[in-house]
């Protein structure tokens, strides 16, 4: 009987082998085809374990680094109370309201996952006939709930 660690030995050398013959097995004579990124990547059939592993392994990978982006509760928190301390008046009904300046400062105080949203096209995006030159809070804050 072969130990754990003999079999995942073994499994990374075949694993090795078959996709260095599946990505080298295929040359194109035309050189523009060097030139064009591939796309598309069939899925592996049921037969084929090894690439199948590779695929669940590099989706896992994929969705833990977007998971790894997305704000926590806490970062949320955080966002939500430097925009209502950030608010621009005068109020509009219930609406609070913040300026492009102060948009700016809370970007510099959210944090690094937060910088994506404090772009000057996003706060074009989000504003509205304010004569003030404002966006909402809370669309802002709905928006990058949605987006993040």
């Amino acid at each position: 009987r072969k130990s754990e660690q003999e079999l995942k030995d073994e499994e990374m050398e075949l694993f090795t082998k078959y996709y260095m013959e599946w990505k080298g097995g295929k040359k194109c004579d035309n050189i523009s085809y060097a030139n064009i990124p591939r796309f598309y990547y069939r899925l592996p059939a049921e037969d084929e374990v090894l690439l199948q592993k590779l695929r669940e392994e590099s989706r896992a990978v994929f969705l833990q680094r977007k998971s790894r982006e997305l704000l926590d509760n806490e970062e949320l928190q955080n966002l939500w109370f430097l925009l209502d301390k950030h608010q621009t008046s005068p109020m509009i009904g219930e609406e609070a309201m913040i300026n492009y300046e102060n948009f700016l400062k809370v970007g510099e105080k959210a944090g690094p996952k937060c910088k994506q949203f404090f772009t000057a096209k996003i706060f074009a995006k989000l504003l509205h006939n304010d004569p003030y030159g404002r966006i909402s809070i809370m669309q802002f804050f709905n928006y990058v709930m949605r987006k993040g």
